[in-house]
């Protein structure tokens, strides 16, 4: 292949990394800013983990419907409109002094950033040659992992300079940018797809047929859908593991702010180490062996971290979780966007999804008041162990010779069971 072929085939792909790049560090300067803001305002820890509540919440009311409008509506478009959206709202947030006001502007830029992750998720699929995914959705990875570590630096550089407010908005004009970025990509639908169902307003009818196609989806692919269960399965028990990281490091293994300051610095590392090791490799390994042994790896870190009883096995845990965690996703979103149909992803994501937020509500509120009642290393360790059993689950299902087209990065077209 010549270089100018290459060059042309990425292009677009490039550009599109660039906006998720800016996005995502805008994202995290945002997450730690809002925090802070809020803190500063109530000087209630509560009130914070209020700010998770809502999120949590708007993600599981709007997944409910909004996969049934991204389905029926130009995605380049609905992407922009979403961006801008976020943006107005994130620089009129630091107007707010009222936590019921802030709590309200959260939920509606939640629900935004709700829908605009299945929305990319299809459009990213339209626009990426099915052999050109692994790549793409690697070097997303190592770019997520750079706003990981760079979006807090960026945010403590503003908060030194100057106040949370201005990570705020340095946050909306990053919006602002991914935006107009969009705006230079190509409209992979053309309009008259959605001339038959535009018309469709959203109704309590319409939204009942379109679960029931996501049942009747889940029926006939099975398999697939078993996989994407099982990964979402994986994130709960992450998440909600992860709810009481501060908690195990500073109750349990007694480290100061400093010591897990670090140890937050080497989960950053290790997933950067791990999409950085990913983007040389990704074409080498199947896909099936990325999704089931790097969420077998991200199980064991988990083990070591919740096993540990020094600061420097903690460490390796986390390094070692972060940098597996790299390789899981990236062989998700490539089995994903490979095996499930276009025209019904926006809505198989946004109602499974539903599930997803609905476990990670429940199991972190379970996970809370056990530790409470029992101890956090009890709870810690059962997580990681079910983890562990999760991901095992995964891995047998994912090596099965019988199922092997469905990883292939050759595949024409999704393949009856």
């Amino acid at each position: 292949m010549s270089v100018k072929r290459i060059i042309d085939g990425w292009r677009y792909p490039s550009i599109l990394l660039f906006s998720i790049g800016i996005s995502s560090v805008g994202s995290w300067i945002y997450f730690i800013a809002l925090n802070l803001i809020v803190l500063n305002l109530t000087e209630s820890a509560m009130a914070v983990s209020g700010l998770y509540i809502i999120r949590a919440l708007s993600t599981l009311l709007t997944n409910s419907w909004s996969g049934s409008l991204i389905d029926r509506r130009n995605k380049k478009y609905l992407m922009i409109i979403l961006s801008f959206f976020q943006a107005c709202l994130i620089a009129i947030l630091p107007y707010f002094s009222s936590l019921v006001l802030i709590y309200s502007m959260v939920f509606f830029i939640t629900m935004a950033s709700s829908m605009y992750h299945p929305t990319s998720m299809t459009y990213i699929t339209k626009l990426i040659p099915m052999e050109q995914r692994k790549r793409f959705n690697a070097l997303r990875s190592l770019l997520d992992s750079g706003a990981f570590l760079t979006g807090p630096a960026i945010a403590g550089i503003m908060f030194a300079i100057g106040t949370p407010n201005m990570a705020i908005y340095l946050n909306a004009v990053a919006l602002l940018v991914s935006a107009f970025i969009t705006m230079a990509m190509p409209n992979v639908e053309a309009d008259e797809e959605f001339s038959r169902t535009e018309d469709r307003k959203l109704t309590v009818g319409l939204l009942k047929d379109d679960w029931k196609l996501v049942i009747q989806f889940t029926r006939n692919y099975s398999y697939t859908m078993l996989i994407y269960f099982l990964f979402s399965v994986m994130i709960v028990l992450m998440t909600a593991t992860d709810s009481l990281e501060a908690a195990f490091a500073t109750r349990v293994l007694s480290l100061s702010e400093r010591d897990y300051g670090l140890l937050v610095s080497s989960a950053g590392a290790g997933l950067l180490m791990g999409s950085i090791t990913n983007t040389f490799t990704v074409e080498k390994v199947p896909t099936s062996w990325l999704i089931g042994v790097g969420s077998l790896f991200t199980a064991v870190g988990y083990i070591v971290f919740s096993s540990s009883t020094t600061f420097f096995i903690a460490i390796v845990g986390c390094f070692v979780l972060s940098f597996a965690s790299a390789f899981a996703n990236t062989g998700f979103y490539t089995f994903y966007q490979n095996n499930i149909p276009v025209h019904v992803m926006g809505r198989i994501g946004s109602i499974y999804g539903v599930i997803e937020a609905f476990l990670i509500i429940l199991l972190t509120v379970i996970f809370g008041l056990a530790s409470e009642m029992i101890s956090i290393r009890v709870v810690v360790v059962t997580g990681s162990w079910s983890m562990a059993v999760v991901a095992s689950t995964l891995f047998v299902y994912n090596i099965r010779p019988s199922k092997s087209n469905l990883y292939s990065t050759s595949l024409k077209k999704l393949k009856a069971e």
